[in-house]
């Protein structure tokens, strides 16, 4: 109340001095004149102001009304952006799945052959410049199909936190999120994706060519005798991988240099990605949890459309083989890039299995759904707990 009378008595004061002025009060109300207008012009600045703020913040919250583009350049510490509705659904069509991959403008020409096989297919695709060059894309023919985000020196995962949220790409049944050394020879995203839906198979990843470099993990490997497999037997090495073997790597498992993602578990596994960890190592071993299911039957490979795995170490230096000589990259760069990727991502994988073990701790609701993690979950907790009363 006191507002609106103090409102109404500067009303009554501006009218009493334009009649002031009319009637011959005109150098007595100057003085008045010039406060009432500054008083008025502050007022306008901060409502006008205030306005701008709330339409920006409009604008991060519900991007979808204001982002029509298909190419996004952005400094990497400049992007606030979580969710970016009108980039990618301006681009979706009568398209029902999703092609996003990291690259860079030395693997070009591999690029080019997986875009269009995915392109015959009517997938929608997102490339993420790491190295910030998009001017060198544009003589392709598909280049203005696709959408282009760009910022310098970033990873996959780092892209897929910030542009993949589930909201988003909800519009798809299948994400294929995958690296750009992958030779497509032998794949056919269509008939790939005829086994992913006959098989029900909520996470999988093509087989790699034995002849692909890079090989991790056994159970990836193409096995010729089959069109798809879901569990591999091996009794070499430190992992004894056999019938009694629920989980990674034996089952359950897929890598992290092409997975393939239903929505449902998509839904899942971009919570598993950790903002500040882009290197992503330690989720292939946890994405079964993902699965909808039992990662036995619910996570696979398709071996009769298989991939080559080139191993190109593209990300913070110039694209080379991993056998390349370390010592080009220290003359190069001053650092061994590639050695301190490796430092950077096997502390990032301890920091994400902690952090994994410090929820499932808080959480007192959740209950493993494997019973093989179960027990070793309950055995390392005894021990931990006998060594304390040593």
């Amino acid at each position: 109340m006191k507002a609106s009378k103090s409102w109404r008595s500067l009303l009554k004061k501006i009218h009493f001095s334009y009649e002031g002025v009319v009637f011959g009060s005109k150098m007595k109300q100057l003085p008045f004149m010039g406060v009432v207008c500054t008083v008025m012009l502050f007022i306008v600045y901060r409502t006008t102001n205030y306005q701008y703020q709330q339409t920006e913040m409009e604008s991060k919250l519900h991007p979808f009304y204001t982002l029509k583009v298909n190419h996004l350049n952005l400094a990497s510490h400049q992007i606030s952006l979580l969710t970016l509705h009108g980039i990618i659904l301006v681009k979706v069509g009568s398209s029902h799945n999703l092609l996003a991959m990291p690259v860079g403008i030395k693997q070009k020409e591999n690029v080019n052959t997986i875009v269009q096989k995915f392109l015959s297919e009517n997938f929608t695709v997102i490339l993420f410049h790491y190295d910030g060059n998009v001017n060198g894309w544009w003589d392709l023919e598909w280049s203005k199909k696709a959408v282009h985000i760009v910022a310098h020196n970033q990873t996959k995962w780092w892209f897929a936190k910030r542009f993949l949220h589930p909201a988003i790409v909800s519009v798809y049944d299948y994400i294929f999120l995958w690296d750009e050394d992958l030779g497509v020879d032998n794949f056919h995203p269509g008939r790939y994706l005829g086994i992913v839906r006959s098989q029900g198979l909520e996470i999988s990843q093509p087989a790699l060519d034995p002849n692909s470099t890079g090989i991790h993990h056994r159970i990836t490997i193409r096995n010729r005798m089959h069109k798809f497999h879901r569990r591999v037997y091996d009794v070499r090495g430190s992992v004894k991988c056999s019938d009694d073997s629920e989980g990674p790597p034996c089952a359950g498992f897929v890598e992290g240099m092409a997975p393939v993602f239903s929505r449902s578990a998509w839904d899942c596994a971009w919570h598993l990605i950790q903002n500040d960890l882009v290197h992503g190592w330690g989720m292939d071993m946890k994405l079964g949890y993902c699965a909808q299911g039992d990662r036995r039957e619910k996570v696979g490979v398709v071996d009769s459309e298989y991939i080559v795995h080139q191993s190109i170490q593209t990300l913070g230096g110039a694209s080379a083989k991993k056998g390349s000589s370390p010592q080009k990259y220290v003359k190069r760069h001053g650092i061994d890039v590639r050695m301190e990727i490796r430092r950077q991502s096997t502390s990032e994988l301890q920091i994400f299995k902690e952090r994994w073990e410090r929820a499932i701790k808080e959480d007192k609701n959740w209950v493993d759904p494997f019973p093989a993690s179960r027990r070793r979950r309950q055995r390392r907790s005894r021990s931990r707990r006998g060594n304390l009363k040593v």
